[in-house]
């Protein structure tokens, strides 16, 4: 199970595990009972490289080479290709920036001013600016000097934010981080659990969000005349036009590999997906599902990704514009991550959620910890904290359908925390399926817009939909 430990502040998830228990087994052959497998027309992989040609290598128990009257006698069964995500993406035995062992989750929470806390956050800058070495001008060095004393609004608002959820923060991931290290899933010493050296992600797959942009130059697709579903079966390499114009579907319970412009991607069993920007959402709603989950991870406005170019962001304007309601069930839970600035906070409760008629119900958070159980960043850095915000909501709409649908589920706390290792490639949120499921009722159908990887049960929306699924992410365990 992802979720490790439950305690009244929250979860302590193993993310990792969530994702090899998706179920990334391909059934790519047919084998003997003697173990012997022998490739066919079902193949739904494109790895067909793997399987043995029948006529040269496959062997009955005794030996001897099967003939035609064997294969339609012998009782064959299906192989299974394993995949596991790649376990060095969750090798986070350090934190980012070091900290006192006073400062740590394991130990007592100190009790904090906002006064006390600018002041760590100043010290905390100081230390970032003397440590950056040589190359370092002058002038930004005088600059970061400078800066140190001087707060605009939108660091103290956060400021004033961060002083109010801090012992929350700091008091459940301790609890939550004590019962990790007395199970064993967290160790204190990590270098006895491993001295693997941290791998980075490096680049890979194929630009989808470039493939996106690129698909808005081909030509129109006649509604009437094209399916509002694709459902994956056995063939290999799907027409971009196939995954740009429709939802695609892999109702099998076995994953799938699909191959987009020269690339393989692992599709999990009972998924669903749409491959498309925000300008080409119409295949979405034309899939005619009311979804009781959506979860959101927009691409917030920022200045470092201005600057960095990393990937494209949305104005809260354009984020307004996603047609939420339309594909939400009565009482649909909306589940937004938002960053640590107030001003996204804000424009969340504010504006958005009143635009899509969705009362805010709580804010929890995400709180990034290594191996070891430290948080990944002083918890009272200035710049980056080591938690993300969750706000969520429901629907509003038919009060007798509302009260029907939340028969049976628990109402949604103010607070939890959601503790996890994060997984060392961007944006690669944790799974809450596990934790929201006390909260919905059992095969509800649920929806993440702006998704980088699938999951089991989901229907998934973004330009980058297939990111993470990328076949390098993982690795091949075994032949099953």
């Amino acid at each position: 199970m992802s979720v490790v430990h439950r305690l009244t502040a929250g979860w302590l998830l193993d993310h990792l595990s969530f994702i090899n228990q998706c179920g990334y087994e391909v059934c790519d052959s047919f084998a003997y009972p003697g173990g012997a497998a022998f490739n066919t027309t079902l193949t739904s992989t494109g790895d067909c490289h793997r399987a043995s040609n029948f006529a040269a290598t496959s062997t009955s128990r005794d030996g001897s080479i099967p003939g035609p009257g064997d294969v339609v006698e012998a009782e064959l069964k299906p192989a299974k290709t394993r995949y596991v995500f790649r376990e060095e993406f969750f090798d986070i035995s350090k934190p980012h920036i070091a900290v006192a062992p006073e400062e740590q989750p394991w130990q007592g929470c100190p009790e904090l001013s906002l006064t006390e806390i600018k002041a760590d956050s100043n010290r905390e800058e100081h230390q970032e600016g003397t440590k950056s070495g040589v190359g370092d001008s002058v002038a930004s060095a005088r600059k970061k000097r400078k800066r140190k004393h001087v707060f605009n609004q939108g660091e103290l608002d956060a400021l004033e934010y961060h002083s109010k959820v801090r012992k929350l923060i700091w008091e459940g991931t301790s609890h939550l981080v004590q019962e990790g290290l007395k199970s064993g899933f967290l160790h204190r010493n990590t270098a006895e659990v491993s001295c693997r050296k941290n791998v980075g992600p490096g680049h890979i797959g194929c630009g989808l969000a470039e493939l996106c942009e690129m698909a808005k130059q081909f030509p129109a697709v006649n509604e009437s005349d094209h399916q509002a579903v694709h459902v994956l079966d056995d063939e290999t390499s799907v027409p971009e036009q196939d995954l740009l114009s429709c939802v695609t579907e892999n109702s099998s319970n076995c994953a799938k590999i699909v191959v987009l412009m020269g690339q393989k991607y692992l599709v999990p069993p009972k998924s669903s997906f749409l491959l498309s920007d925000i300008s080409c959402l119409q295949p979405l709603l034309n899939y005619k599902k009311k979804y009781d989950v959506i979860v959101i991870d927009p691409p917030w406005e920022n200045k470092s990704l201005k600057r960095s170019n990393r990937y494209s962001y949305l104005s809260s304007w354009q984020i307004k514009q996603i047609p939420v309601p339309a594909v939400a069930a009565p009482n649909c839970l909306v589940v937004t991550w938002v960053t640590n600035r107030q001003k996204h906070l804000r424009f969340v409760k504010d504006e958005l959620y009143p635009h899509w008629s969705v009362k805010t119900l709580a804010e929890w958070h995400w709180v990034k910890i290594t191996r070891a159980g430290e948080f990944v960043l002083p918890l009272d850095s200035l710049h980056k904290k080591p938690y993300e915000v969750l706000v969520l909501g429901r629907i509003q709409g038919d009060i007798k359908e509302a009260l029907r649908k939340s028969e049976d589920v628990l109402p949604i706390p103010e607070h939890k925390l959601i503790v996890s290792i994060p997984c060392s490639l961007h944006s690669h949120k944790p799974p809450l399926t596990a934790v929201l499921a006390e909260f919905i009722k059992p095969d509800v159908e649920c929806l993440e817009l702006f998704a980088r990887n699938l999951q089991p049960g989901w229907t998934s929306w973004g330009n980058e939909v297939l990111k993470f699924q990328h076949i390098d992410y993982f690795t091949l365990l075994q032949n099953e």
